[in-house]
């Protein structure tokens, strides 16, 4: 298996093996991660579990001022709590390696608040808020695992780590969810 690539203007092609294409990759990670400056999938992910937490600190606050059911309160209160660590954590890193932060964009933010508001409006029930909670989570779920699967080998092991520990978090989430049904 080789990659091909025209070699200095000439119509000849040259091939790169797998030992070849390590190194270049290494070299290329190297290039891009001098110090401490990230790459760009490092700082993607970083801002996907900067505004995911977000989203879920938000949503969770809005939703213990709905719900009346004492338990699903202090489950949402851990679930902040859980959602604060990541947010601060992706913040931390990209702060620290010269990135700002970026958070949800107004639209986004009001758009939630509208969604939970027009949703709980009809059906403010425990039942409904964790099945509600549960399809948040699971979408983030999703949006993890495709990230982790567009940047497998691009991101730094760390973050890389950051994004399958959100990923777990999110699958423990549904599941104690369940029992709220």
């Amino acid at each position: 298996m080789g990659v091909y690539w025209n070699n200095n203007g000439k119509n000849g092609n040259s091939t790169i093996d797998i030992e070849d294409s390590f190194i270049i990759s290494y070299v290329k990670k190297w290039i891009y991660s001098k110090g401490d400056t990230l790459m760009n999938a490092d700082v993607e992910f970083l801002n996907y579990v900067y505004q995911n937490s977000q989203m879920g600190i938000d949503t969770l606050e809005q939703l213990l001022e709905i719900t009346e059911d004492e338990k699903l309160q202090t489950y949402l209160e851990k679930q902040i709590e859980g959602y604060r660590k990541f947010h601060n954590e992706a913040r931390d890193i990209l702060n620290r390696s010269g990135y700002d932060e970026k958070g949800l964009g107004t639209f986004e933010k009001i758009r939630t608040y509208l969604m939970v508001n027009l949703q709980t409006m009809a059906d403010d029930s425990t039942s409904h808020i964790a099945k509600m909670l549960i399809q948040g989570s699971s979408m983030g779920i999703t949006e993890a695992v495709k990230k982790l699967h567009q940047y497998e080998n691009d991101v730094e092991k760390d973050i890389k780590k950051l994004m399958e520990r959100l990923q777990e978090f999110e699958e423990e989430n549904v599941e104690k969810l369940k029992e709220f049904l």
